[in-house]
């Protein structure tokens, strides 16, 4: 099952060109975003597909999607609340007594099949490539702001680019950008912490952390999961950056 959790608010309904129209207590505040419906569509494909180059296709219609609609202050138009793939805030509400004795039953009807079935070696098989598969990496941003993607790499000069070459994917796990230090001239420049890629645990001491220093314009490329065209950013408007495996 492939889950997407959208916290819209107000009156939602679906616009000429399909994207929910969120429209708030206020009227004139209106907040479009793109149909869900089409990117979960999207990400059972892309998930189909990656089951199949890794050795385990699965039968059309196995894997669903599924979007959740957990602010009890929106409020679905019918044509969006009585699609199977939408789960309401309250349909939500209702699935919550059954989470006392395990798993809700709309998760348990993802899985298709019999107990010995999902013993099976196809079962042990796909629980192998989903547990081994890449994830998202992780960006913060000033603000508070959380963008999942995948980083693309840094843009500098030559000497800030001759520094932050040996610092690739295989080897870092995690960025913690620091604030701009102001050197002689007006100059600025901006501590990067690093962490180098444990596979035997995860995370890092304060003692394993290393720095590199950088011009504060240094930049670099990010593409968010939910776009097609990556961001341009400056380091200094990050906080951290996690890398996935």
């Amino acid at each position: 099952m492939v889950v997407a959790v959208r916290n819209f608010f107000g009156f939602v309904e679906v616009g000429k060109d399909g994207s929910w129209v969120c429209t708030g207590d206020k009227k004139q505040k209106r907040e479009t975003h793109p149909d869900p419906m089409l990117e979960i569509s999207r990400q059972v494909g892309i998930l189909q597909s990656y089951l199949e180059q890794r050795g385990a296709p699965l039968p059309k219609g196995h894997i669903i999607g599924r979007i959740v609609l957990p602010n009890p202050n929106c409020r679905p138009a019918y044509s969006i609340a009585f699609q199977p793939e939408v789960i309401s805030f309250d349909k939500w509400r209702e699935l919550k007594p059954e989470w006392k004795g395990g798993v809700s039953k709309w998760i348990k009807d993802a899985f298709h099949g019999s107990k010995s079935e999902m013993q099976d070696e196809s079962y042990q098989k796909l629980s192998f490539i989903l547990s081994t598969s890449p994830m998202w990496d992780r960006l913060k941003l000033k603000g508070g702001r959380k963008i999942l993607g995948e980083f693309i790499e840094f843009k500098g000069n030559q000497d800030d680019m001759q520094a932050l070459r040996n610092l690739k994917r295989s080897k870092v796990s995690r960025f913690i950008i620091q604030k701009p230090t102001m050197l002689g001239f007006g100059r600025s420049r901006i501590q990067l912490l690093y962490s180098h890629r444990d596979y035997r645990s995860e995370g890092a001491s304060a003692s394993e952390w290393n720095e590199v220093s950088v011009k504060a314009n240094t930049g670099f490329l990010f593409q968010p999961s939910n776009s097609k065209k990556p961001l341009k950013l400056k380091l200094s408007s990050a906080v951290s950056l996690t890398l996935s495996a």
